[in-house]
Order: C-alpha cells, then structure tokens, then sequence
C-alpha cells in the first residue's frame, strides 16, 4: 500500500529558514517520526509531496522515499492531484506537519471493511476545536457534514477535529480540480455535495499540529514525557466510565431536548482533570427515550453537541460517547418497534462497556465508573470496573438492584474524579 506525505508546509511562524517538515520534535524532525511510523505499520512505499524548500527535505531524506517537487505553490490537493496517473488503489495521505502516533493497520483495516468508502478521516475531540476543521458525522460514522474555520461561536458542534491523516479511494481525484487547491475547504464539500460514502474514525490518539512556537513546545514536552507513544491504540489505557444524567449534567425527567440540558457547573473541570490524567473520559449512558418514541438520534445528537460545546469552551473534551437507543418493554404508542428488544448494550448489561474496551484498548482493571445510581453501580459490578457514586441525580437512591456491597459516595463529579486522580 501507498502512503503519500503532503510536506510543502512554510513554517515561517516557527523557523524562517526551514521548512515544518523539518522542525524537530525530539531528536528528529517530524517527517522522520512520520516515516517511521508508516514502516513500523507496514507500508514501505511512501511519496513525499515537497513544495517550499522541498529541497532542503529532499537533502535530509536522500534515497527513503519517493519525492515530487511542485513547481508552484499548489495547496494539498493541487500536490496530490500531481499523482493522479501514478495511484490505482486506495492510500494513506498525511500532512507533514503534524507529529502523530497511531496503529496504522488498525486505521486502514477500519477503512477497509466500510461500504464502499471513497475517503475516511481520521478525527479526534480536542481542546482548541474553534480553530480546527470539524466534522460531524451520524451513528454509522458517515460524515454528514463539513465545519471548515472560522466557526460561528453561536452554535454548537461535535467535537471532531481533522486530524489530517485520511485515507483515500483513487476515485477522490475525480473531485480535484486542476491548479492551487486545499483538501479540506475545496474537495471534501464536492465530495459530501455528490453524497459519496466519507467516514469519521474517531480515536484518542495522538495528533498535534506544530504550527506555532507554543504547540511546537507544548508537543516537545510531550514527546520527553513519552505521551505520544502512550496514546497509540496499541497500549492498554486506563479510563473513566461517566453516567450521563445526573453525573454530567442535571437530571431532568425525560430529557430529549437540547435547551433542557443543562450541565453542572463543576463538570468542565471534572472532565479537565481526567484528560490532563491521561486516563480517557469515555459516557456510556442509556437512552431509551429513542426506543419509546420521544426522542430521535438526531435530537440525541444535538444534545451531545451542546454538551461538546460547553465542555470544550472551558478547554474539557469527552474521548467517546457510548449509548443503548433500546428499551425491553413492548406495547406503548409511537415506540420503534425494532429498537424493543432485550439487548446486550442497556446498562446494568455490559455490551457499552465491552464496546469501549474493543475500540479503545481499555485497561478495565485500572478503569474507573462514576455513577448517580445503583443500575450504574451494577453495570461496574459486572465489568469488573471500581465504582465511585455520586449524590447528585438520583443520588444513588434509586433501589433498582441490590449491591454486594457498600460503595464510596462523592458529592459529585469533581470530588469524585479528585479521588480516583490522587487516592
């Protein structure tokens, strides 16, 4: 398989005589780390796409890999456009000023068992989404919809940032025109507008751009602390398990609008505070709201962005939302027949839970779940998980199932994130 580096990135913000692609994160420069990354994956035909300074990286890289030179400042797209007659099956495209760490054969096998993908991103929630392309995508993680910079701070959004890794069908240089074009702002809403299949897979990997002096820093620290590497698919990650209503936000009888949702106030700092653990903020929540009638996935959607939205206007993100839309009791007007079943996912049933650990590589030993009930309760009792009760919500008053034992009881999110950070 083909891999394609687009490195004609200036760099002016950081080094005015060098080209991004070159600045060091660690010991070497970034498309060293990229390189080595695609290797380790498996792919070993790898075409760098070189515009400003392209010699200066020319030089560094020798004979590794295969090099194109624009002759004129061609944006991402324009560059690749340049490969057209040469590709004839699907590739990896990457930008060469982002430092990253990801499973490569766990991205292209995804890719590869979607319905007919003519792209699939890879993105990510992170804590500067205002000045980062988003996308939104549906509960089949087709993308939906394009949110390219600058965004209006009036809406809401899912938290998806472009990682800017992708892969690519060969049928995408069909949607490139000739000459100076960018990927993101000029071929991917040809793309959505034509109603081709493009995928979102969402991971917590690591993706940073080195951009400016301050994220070019902030990634070096990162790198001396061996969090990149950390993050990668590969290794095992602790997490914590987040009820949904009465955890997070109020507990309102019901709730299947946005503008009755309401977060708490120390939510923001809760979530903060795992993220800055490394540990991941993972909801699993039931929402049997869409089962009954009362409520759509796209009503469910537009809550979970006002929930984004607040949480990453106060620099918090949750890695992975995780919902059961079922409900077992048949019989009630307006209710989707083919969602009253007795399914695996509803909690105290673990199906959410053994999801999580499938996608994310969970460590559910040294995992943790918050909860406000004893359905929560339960549902840690039979993952295997350590759990912590809250008093807010239902205060864990519910009586719903009995439990073996007596459970530690915060006041709420924050007091009990600070327990399980520093026991």
């Amino acid at each position: 398989m083909k891999a394609v580096i687009a490195a004609g990135g200036k760099g002016t913000r950081l080094k005015a005589n060098m080209p991004k692609a070159l600045v060091k994160i660690g010991e070497k420069p970034v498309i060293e780390h990229q390189i080595s990354l695609l290797k380790e994956g498996g792919i070993d035909d790898i075409t760098v796409l070189l515009g400003h300074m392209g010699d200066q990286v020319k030089d560094y890289l020798k004979s590794q890999v295969y090099c194109v030179q624009e002759k004129e400042p061609l944006g991402t797209a324009g560059a690749l456009k340049q490969l057209e007659k040469e590709i004839k099956e699907d590739f990896l495209f990457l930008s060469g000023d982002i430092m990253m760490d990801f499973d490569v054969p766990r991205f292209v096998g995804w890719h590869n068992q979607k319905r007919n993908p003519l792209a699939s991103l890879i993105v990510h929630p992170n804590d500067h989404p205002l000045d980062s392309d988003l996308v939104e995508k549906n509960s089949m993680d087709e993308i939906i919809r394009l949110h390219t910079r600058p965004h209006d701070v009036s809406k809401n959004f899912q938290n998806l940032s472009i990682a800017s890794v992708m892969m690519f069908s060969p049928e995408i240089f069909g949607y490139i025109p000739q000459g100076k074009c960018d990927v993101e702002k000029d071929v991917f809403p040809k793309v959505i507008q034509a109603e081709k299949r493009m995928y979102a897979y969402n991971t917590p990997e690591y993706f940073k751009d080195i951009g400016t002096p301050e994220r070019l820093k902030k990634v070096n620290e990162d790198y001396f602390l061996g969090k990149i590497s950390k993050f990668n698919l590969k290794n095992k990650r602790k997490a914590v398990f987040l009820d949904r209503d009465g955890v997070i936000n109020e507990e309102v009888d019901q709730l299947s609008r946005a503008e009755d949702f309401k977060m708490y106030d120390f939510t923001p700092e809760a979530v903060r505070m795992i993220n800055d653990s490394g540990m991941l903020a993972v909801i699993v929540t039931n929402q049997a709201m869409i089962a009954k009638g009362f409520m759509t996935e796209s009503d469910l959607s537009e809550i979970h962005k006002k929930m984004e939205t607040g949480l990453s206007a106060k620099g918090a993100k949750i890695d992975a939302v995780y919902y059961c839309p079922h409900h077992p009791e048949k019989g009630f007007k307006g209710e989707i027949e083919e969602l009253k079943i007795d399914c695996f996912c509803r909690k105290p049933k673990i199906g959410l839970i053994e999801k999580a650990v499938s996608e994310l590589n969970i460590d559910l030993k040294e995992s943790f779940f918050v909860g406000d009930s004893t359905i929560d309760a339960k549902t840690a009792e039979n993952a295997g998980v350590r759990f912590i009760g809250v008093k807010t919500g239902y205060g864990m008053k519910d009586q719903k199932h009995l439990l073996k034992r007596d459970l530690p009881l915060a006041n709420n999110l924050l007091e009990a994130v600070k327990w399980i950070i520093n026991p």
